[in-house]
């Protein structure tokens, strides 16, 4: 039995240069723009069975602007980044750069406070894991591109350094194919997303 996870990357909510970390942000206008733009190509994901999204303000209104009417899911929330949420990477790093580097170099740092890189990945890996598996069963859910990042380092089982090489674009898809376990990173054209 093997179930299909699509994460979709959730809308902007501010310039990518000014990415915050656990940013709580609305969509602005270049985010409603851009689902309107991509929804041609991400609506057809509404016909699965199961659609999730993170907590966030975007993640929500990027789902729901698709049709996807998903149930939020706590396990699918941002890392917790302690004393730092709401900064940028570089105001962290004004203020703290020997706990940014040693965040940045440890993946079970938490100099902030908060979760740390690994605590974060296998958070979601777990929610990943406990999906219900239904042999052809297919699952969309709309977050955080860090939470698309994380799924991706524990589907691979790739060790959790490779987290900082992964750019994912917002409403940018990835999809995961298998069980828990045993997951496979399966990338798609425009053609053949449903």
């Amino acid at each position: 039995m093997h179930l299909r996870v699509t994460f979709v990357a959730a809308a902007r909510s501010a310039s990518l240069l000014a990415e915050r970390f656990e940013d709580d942000r609305p969509l602005d206008q270049a985010g409603w723009d851009e689902v309107q733009r991509a929804a041609h190509e991400l609506v057809p994901l509404a016909a699965a069975e199961l659609r999730y999204c993170s907590p966030t303000p975007r993640s929500r209104a990027t789902g729901d602007a698709l049709g996807y009417a998903p149930l939020v899911q706590l396990a699918l929330r941002d890392c917790d980044m302690g004393r730092w949420r709401g900064f940028t990477l570089g105001e962290a790093m004004a203020r703290e750069p020997e706990a940014v580097d040693a965040w940045l170099a440890d993946p079970r740092a938490t100099p902030h406070g908060g979760e740390s890189l690994h605590a974060f990945i296998t958070r979601v890996g777990g929610w990943l894991d406990t999906r219900p598996v239904d042999d052809g069963g297919r699952v969309v859910a709309v977050a955080e591109p860090s939470v698309v990042r994380a799924a991706i380092v524990y589907a691979l089982k790739a060790p959790p350094a490779t987290y900082w090489n992964i750019d994912v674009r917002p409403l940018s898809t990835a999809t995961l194919t298998g069980r828990s376990g045993r997951w496979n990173l399966r990338l798609d054209g425009t053609e053949g997303r449903a």
